[in-house]
């Protein structure tokens, strides 16, 4: 497939002739400047799987020192949704990844949208034509629809267009030279139709699951030039991975029934030694079988990467940066969706899973998508985050939450105390947020069956000691909340739940006199008294 492996196995000496074909043909491709795209349609909301693809492609370039590219996919006008194309940046601007080339950082291979590059795909169909690897097919709706019910059967209830139909329809194969240059004159409406051989096995080497072949008589006559001229992804990808020189292309494992289609199409317009090096990447699954949309709705928990709403339906699907997590936890849990480096290590900064990743360690077999799995990443970056990078996540949180932490000077203390108990970044607005804002009604039932006159007492002469004492660390504060106990024969452990409450407003929250250190003198009395003017005494 590759002359330039075919010569490095004449030209190596003996030692080497045990090397893999394949092995040579990932050397010959290295000899190039390695270039890779991720070529979404702005059809919708950015999923799961979409973000993976760009992850693997981008830490394959970069560990290359190659060239990633984002090309717009955009040739079915009618599926055009308007705000996907910047929802698309915006997402992988939010994850890290942002592409070396795009429609908004052009580079020398442009344009960067399919759609703005219309007029260069027709040549390539007229010379599929002219070479008798395609040809035009005038079929109306109409004529379709009574192919698919004239030739429907028992075993074959939708048959397609292909070699069994195409002589039956009106298309150049079987209209004479004049006809079809009389309908082309007129401007009939027609497509262009790759012909499909009748007997060929299809081989191409893909970098995860090695040799796969097909057989050319099981595909159909895929249309590659729509009637309003636009090409289909199947003439568009090859044409333009052609054209930007992409030397390795990554995507899903649903495009491997089309890949004999491709293969051709190289093998007619370009040669199979220009071809990229293929991988087709596993299924991310869900609960059911592929991980959907739906599945997300169903279990609770997100499947693109922020926030997306359908302008059509006005209907909302939550992302991974809105509940909570973090680039660096989202980036981390999609690299190990398929992949792992051989090792047990589960934590790895981007710059790790550059130098690490390999695509021969992706698994050619489906992962499968465990939420549960993917709060622990979370949790474990939001422990490893330094201190100011921690305390603008927490400071974000809190406004979102109607909390002003203002210019406070206790938020990187805060939000260090209380890290361990977030999973989530949204967890911050419930463990932090009483600090800056105090609690409105304060759960006293907890407190209110034990409550009695001893204990009314008892919380009046710490207030007393708290407004008299100099120290107000949580060593200090302890110590002489036990001593006046004491004095009180009271036992500290029927005291602290109360003492929480009126501080937090509930049942949680890291060590209460670390709590009452941080909140300060008159704030930790104001909130004391609040609470004692609600319980009875």
């Amino acid at each position: 497939m590759c002359w330039c492996a075919n010569v490095l196995q004449i030209l190596l000496p003996p030692t080497f002739i045990h090397i893999p074909y394949t092995v040579l043909l990932y050397l010959c491709s290295m000899s190039k400047r390695v270039r890779v795209r991720f070529a979404p349609s702005p059809t919708g909301g950015l999923h799961l799987g979409g973000v993976r693809t760009v992850l693997y492609n981008y830490l394959f370039a970069r560990q290359h020192g190659g060239d990633f590219v984002l090309r717009i996919e955009d040739t079915d006008q009618s599926r055009y949704v308007p705000g996907a194309e910047e929802y698309i940046f915006k997402c992988l601007e939010w994850a890290g990844l942002t592409p070396d080339e795009s429609p908004l950082k052009p580079g020398n291979f442009g344009p960067y949208r399919q759609s703005e590059r219309k007029p260069l795909y027709r040549q390539y169909a007229e010379q599929l034509v002219q070479q008798g690897h395609a040809y035009y097919a005038f079929d109306t709706p109409a004529e379709l629809d009574k192919m698919r019910a004239d030739f429907a059967t028992e075993q074959n209830p939708s048959p397609q267009y292909d070699r069994q139909v195409r002589g039956h329809m009106r298309n150049s194969l079987t209209l004479s030279a004049s006809e079809v240059q009389s309908l082309l004159d007129a401007g009939t409406p027609h497509v262009v139709r790759i012909k499909m051989p009748e007997n060929e096995t299809l081989s191409f080497t893909d970098m995860i699951r090695g040799e796969v072949s097909f057989e050319t008589a099981t595909v159909d006559d895929k249309v590659l030039l729509k009637a309003d001229g636009m090409p289909t992804y199947h003439l568009a990808v090859v044409v333009d991975d052609y054209l930007m020189q992409i030397t390795h292309a990554f995507r899903g494992e649903e495009w491997l029934p089309s890949a004999p289609v491709h293969v051709l199409l190289w093998k007619y317009l370009f040669g199979l030694d220009a071809m990229p090096q293929w991988a087709h990447l596993p299924l991310i699954l869900g609960p059911n079988g592929k991980l959907s949309k739906r599945d997300g709705s169903k279990y609770g928990f997100p499947v693109f990467a922020m926030n997306w709403t359908d302008p059509k339906t006005n209907e909302l699907t939550e992302g991974f940066r809105e509940r909570g997590f973090l680039p660096e936890a989202f980036i981390n849990l999609l690299a190990l969706l398929g992949w792992n480096d051989g090792t047990e290590q589960e934590l790895f900064t981007i710059e790790e899973l550059i130098s690490k990743f390999s695509m021969e360690r992706v698994h050619s077999g489906g992962a499968r998508f465990d939420f549960e799995k993917a709060k622990w990443f979370n949790h474990e970056w939001i422990k490893r985050l330094p201190a100011d990078r921690l305390a603008s996540e927490a400071a974000s949180v809190l406004k979102t939450n109607g909390i002003d932490t203002g210019n406070s000077h206790i938020l990187p203390q805060v939000a260090e105390l209380v890290k361990d108990r977030c999973t989530l970044l949204t967890d911050f607005a419930e463990q932090a947020g009483f600090f800056f804002k105090a609690p409105v009604n304060p759960d006293i039932s907890p407190i209110q069956p034990k409550w009695n006159e001893t204990k009314q007492l008892f919380f009046a002469e710490i207030i007393r000691q708290f407004e008299l004492t100099t120290l107000w660390q949580s060593a200090d504060l302890e110590a002489l909340f036990k001593e006046v106990a004491a004095v009180n024969e009271l036992k500290p452990g029927e005291l602290m739940l109360p003492f929480r409450i009126m501080l937090v407003g509930g049942k949680f929250g890291p060590h209460v006199f670390t709590i009452a250190e941080l909140l300060g003198r008159q704030e930790t009395i104001d909130r004391m008294q609040k609470t004692l003017s609600l319980l009875p005494g």
